[in-house]
């Protein structure tokens, strides 16, 4: 009975902390748990599922408690009958679904009421935890073969490198991480990966790489022939691509700092460009629950107008022949299809084959947006 009180003042502590600083949730907890490395395993699972579960359900429990504290929240939350308040008809649908009111109104008009109450319970589940065969090194089932007895694992449904976990587990403990073996990665940002068709020889601009999560994923198909150009505003982000990138022994790339002197001469150079577009992120809501308390409508014209100014940067480092390819984890049309109409109006672009969208399900994808585009023919290119 020791235990449940040692946690509990841990949860709280965090989360009070958390409410008091701007960080995502999520490098918040790794902080905390940075900080306090006394909590064992089991203490930080423990804290960080229910840190998490809260945060998605804050909304209703607000409600039920009036607008309280952390401590009246847990109150509420351990009382664990949430499941009858979504049912009560007399409080406001949104509040039932645990959603800020203006977000829940644009998944209405995104896609009507049934099914935005749909995708709202699912973004309040916890998420399924995959990784990603690196082929450059092994195989999907060599991997399988390896983990059968050790934990509870499946191939992914669509991904044909993808792996279900359906247990939690500590990944970057394991000696097949550290070689480089697989990645985690969910499967719909697999997927939305392979647009990129690179061949080896060709030329490949990542312009939004963050820690190159989708470079990893596209990037065997090279063979380690051509070249990648990883770039990104953030740094850090960089560095920690560089660090993935070895560790899965992809060569072939070039880190590209923010203000270096090479972007110019990749100009109009660019077999294929990548735009992964900041976004609202409203398709991995389940992983970063506080992103929904986050959102306004300014925040969602920002960003759409951020999207739009980087997506025309990163369409002048195609080449004419070249294939740019657009991509979000939103499920707004505001980002992904209004935004396609956009580019293809202002710039003459033509889409090229069938554009990717998943859609969050229970055990399954996160929300995913991508599209191939080129530069029309009627612009005098085209191939």
């Amino acid at each position: 009975m020791t235990k449940l009180p040692y946690r509990e003042h841990h949860l709280l502590t965090l989360l009070s902390g958390y409410s008091d600083q701007s960080l995502p949730l999520d490098l918040f907890i790794s902080g905390y748990f940075r900080a306090h490395k006394a909590l064992g395993s089991k203490d930080r699972g423990y804290i960080a599922e229910t840190a998490y579960s809260m945060v998605r359900w804050q909304g209703l429990l607000d409600h039920v408690g009036g607008f309280p504290g952390w401590d009246e929240r847990f109150a509420v939350y351990q009382a664990g009958n949430l499941a009858e308040h979504q049912k009560n008809v007399d409080i406001p649908l949104h509040i039932r679904m645990s959603f800020p009111k203006n977000l829940f109104d644009l998944l209405v008009k995104n896609y009507g009421e049934t099914r935005a109450c749909e995708l709202c319970l699912i973004s309040n589940k916890a998420a399924p935890t995959t990784v990603r065969a690196n082929v450059m090194k092994t195989s999907r089932e060599a991997l399988l073969e390896l983990w059968k007895d050790r934990f509870p694992v499946e191939p992914c449904a669509h991904s044909s490198v993808g792996i279900l976990f359906r247990e939690k587990t500590n990944f970057f403990c394991l000696p097949e991480f550290q070689a480089g073996l697989f990645e985690v990665q969910d499967e719909g940002s697999q997927l939305v990966s392979t647009l990129v068709q690179a061949e080896p020889g060709q030329h490949v601009l990542d312009y939004c790489s963050g820690s190159g999560g989708k470079t990893l994923a596209f990037a065997p198909h090279m063979q380690g022939k051509g070249q990648i150009y990883v770039h990104d505003v953030r740094k850090r982000a960089l560095q920690e691509a560089r660090i993935r990138l070895r560790r899965a022994g992809i060569q072939n790339i070039q880190i590209v700092q923010a203000e270096s002197p090479q972007l110019k001469t990749l100009k109009k150079k660019m077999d294929w460009v990548l735009v992964d577009a900041p976004c609202t992120g409203t398709g991995t809501m389940r992983r970063n629950p506080d992103m929904k308390w986050r959102f306004s409508d300014e925040m969602l014209q920002r960003l759409v107008g951020q999207q739009r100014m980087i997506f025309e940067k990163a369409l002048s480092f195609l080449k004419p022949t070249g294939t740019i390819v657009f991509v979000t984890c939103s499920i707004l049309k505001e980002e992904n299809e209004e935004q396609v109409a956009h580019f293809m109006k202002t710039y003459g672009l033509e889409v090229m084959g069938e554009p990717f969208q998943s859609m969050p399900s229970d055990g399954g994808m996160d929300g995913l947006f991508g599209i191939r585009l080129k530069l029309g023919k009627a612009n005098g290119h085209g191939q």
